[in-house]
């Protein structure tokens, strides 16, 4: 039976050289093991409009939240022994912790993705544009590393990963993806003596 497809991280940083061109480059991090699990949290910010009379405030769109994955990874490197020449798990843990640093040259951490296979969450959405997905991309919010075996000269060698990733994309990224298009929602009135804010409100946008 052929071995289940892993879970890929890819970080790419941006580096400006003295010049001031700037390149990029990519760098793929297999896991060691395919996560038991992973969440992702989407939300929108909402804005409440009080209008005397009502039971409740009107819920207006202001905008979306960025989206947050959550992942678990497993490491461990006793298959090499955990005598005096063991080898340390940070050997793998170091590739996902530095994602979270600081590039010298770019002074942020790198972008990173997260895919695993091409029916991520989000490849089926009906909701038109350009919002289906088939990988998370996004920044490093918080690394949390706990290692839980040891060798008896003190190496690690075993360690579990709590990664978090808050979503990343450009301006230009999402007006492409969106592809915003409302004529429904945009008219012209020319005021008369008694019209009200509210009333024009309920007029056109109910």
């Amino acid at each position: 039976m052929a071995n289940p497809e892993l879970a890929v991280i890819i970080a790419r940083w941006s580096r400006v050289d003295p010049k001031g061109k700037v390149t990029e480059t990519e760098r793929s991090f297999p896991v060691q093991f395919n996560p038991k699990e992973f969440s992702l949290e989407k939300g929108v910010q909402l804005g409440e409009i009080a209008i005397p009379g009502l039971d409740a405030p009107l819920q207006q769109f202001v905008r979306g939240q960025a989206e947050k994955l959550s992942v678990e990874l497993f490491f461990d490197t006793t298959e090499d022994g955990t005598g005096v020449d063991a080898t340390s798990v940070t050997s793998l843990t170091d590739q996902i912790y530095q994602l979270a640093k600081v590039e010298s040259s770019s002074h942020a951490p790198p972008i990173v993705t997260f895919c695993w296979n091409r029916h991520f969450p989000g490849d089926s959405l009906s909701l038109g544009g350009g919002q289906l997905r088939n990988s998370f991309v996004g920044v490093v919010e918080s690394v949390r590393q706990q290692f839980t075996l040891f060798s008896s000269e003190g190496v690690p060698l075993r360690a579990t990963v709590n990664l978090v990733l808050r979503e990343y994309r450009t301006l230009d990224q999402q007006l492409d993806e969106l592809k915003l298009s409302s004529p429904d929602k945009s008219h012209a009135h020319t005021l008369a003596e008694r019209d009200t804010l509210s009333g024009l409100a309920h007029s056109y946008y109910r």
